[in-house]
């Protein structure tokens, strides 16, 4: 495992020397736009690991994206090589209009001259943070993909985000179930007390494992691009142009395939899978 590596997985030419906010913001965003946020290793008989090792050889060798416990865990070994202070939490998505009543998501808190920030560079779709967001309750931080801020109560702090408008050219997914029409969203709720990997271990076995789970019921595969993202979920192809109109996004929406799966995985992902991948995409209250 070195950085020199990890550094040419994600494109990134900057200091390595230098733990300041500046370079943070840089491995954050390029992070994001290089490695995607995918679960396609369930849908390919493949077992997902908490191994540091395992995970940086998938990720960075062997140029495959993960979900949050193998980006978040790699993104946290490079903050500490390269000299942060930071600490891993374990936050709990809101699914189906509710907290998870368990820790599901794993994020960063990266203290920089007394100033605490949360990276999270594995969230995928438009939840996703392009940079670190500062540990401020109330603040409206705003992100070419939105306006984010936390908001803390009694230990408590939840990320929210506002949402532009979707335009959907094609028709016949106006209706669709991955279409998140609503104004406003809230993405997981945390609180600031230390969790080692060992904390994930058995919610890693359960996401990949029950019939329950979000990560079970859809194939996933999400990368961020300079001016929005783009996603396979099931066999539904989807690339988003933020702020395609003043106070717009562009949604771009089209099915694809069995037989056109892998090449857009290679194509517009960058991912050649080893294993035969059997897409999913079950209704789920979950979508761009």
């Amino acid at each position: 495992m070195n950085l020199e590596d990890y550094f040419e997985r994600i494109g990134y030419n900057g200091p390595s020397d230098k733990a300041d906010l500046e370079t943070l913001k840089n491995l954050h965003r390029q992070h994001v736009l290089s490695i995607p946020f995918e679960n396609l290793s369930i849908h390919c008989g493949e077992w997902i690991t908490t191994d540091l090792e395992s995970i940086y050889t998938k990720i960075v060798k062997n140029n495959r994206g993960g979900w949050c416990m193998e980006n978040n865990q790699l993104f946290s070994w490079v903050l500490k090589e390269m000299g942060y202070t930071k600490t891993t939490l374990g936050a709990r998505v809101f699914l189906n209009d509710e907290f998870l009543p368990y820790d599901t998501h794993l994020i960063n808190k990266v203290l920089i001259d007394g100033k605490a920030y949360i990276a999270d560079v594995s969230y995928g779709m438009s939840g996703q943070i392009w940079h670190p967001i500062e540990l401020l309750s109330g603040k409206d931080q705003p992100q070419l993909p939105g306006v984010f801020r936390l908001v803390e109560k009694s230990g408590v702090w939840v990320l929210e985000k506002t949402r532009r408008k979707p335009l959907i050219p094609n028709e016949s997914f106006a209706n669709s179930s991955l279409i998140n029409k609503s104004s406003s969203q809230t993405l997981y709720s945390f609180t600031l007390k230390p969790r080692g990997i060992d904390h994930f271990q058995e919610t890693s076995k359960l996401l990949q494992t029950s019939p329950e789970s979000l990560f079970t019921n859809k194939s996933i595969c999400s990368l961020q691009t300079p001016s929005g993202f783009k996603a396979l979920i099931g066999w539904t192809y989807s690339e988003v142009t933020y702020n395609y109109q003043d106070g717009v996004d562009l949604l771009d929406m089209k099915d694809i395939a069995n037989d056109e799966i892998d090449k857009v995985l290679k194509e517009e992902f960058a991912i050649s899978l080893k294993s035969k991948l059997t897409p999913k995409n079950k209704k789920y209250n979950y979508g761009l």
